[in-house]
């Protein structure tokens, strides 16, 4: 029986009206609103692999190899002096860590006019 259904309405004449429009003009708007937000985070390391020793200063006898637990004596006591010792051994010589964010508002709008 279903296959009869089909078989029936082949023979049934077919009817179609024009469409005829009966506007003569008009208008589509359409808006777009987004929003992109991106989070960066940039992590800086710097290794040393070996040792670094400075020392620095004025009024200060530095002997002629200088190194760590070296004797160092003001050259005039009583005057004022600067001294500075820095040693930097193998490791993590420096880190940076910059984090930001970028937001990007967009709107658009569009307008289309259409007329027969």
């Amino acid at each position: 029986m279903k296959y009869l259904i089909p078989l029936l309405l082949l023979g049934l004449p077919v009817h179609s009206a024009s469409v005829i429009p009966n506007f003569t003009r008009g208008t589509v708007s359409s808006e777009t609103t987004s929003r992109t937000e991106v989070t960066e985070i940039i992590r800086q390391v710097e290794y040393s692999t070996g040792t670094s020793y400075t020392v620095t200063g004025s009024n200060i006898n530095i002997p002629s190899n200088p190194s760590l637990g070296a004797n160092y004596t003001m050259i005039t006591p009583g005057e004022p002096f600067q001294f500075s010792e820095t040693f930097l051994g193998p490791g993590i010589s420096s880190e940076t860590q910059i984090e930001r964010t970028t937001i990007i508002d967009s709107f658009t709008t569009s307008i289309s006019v259409f007329t027969q």
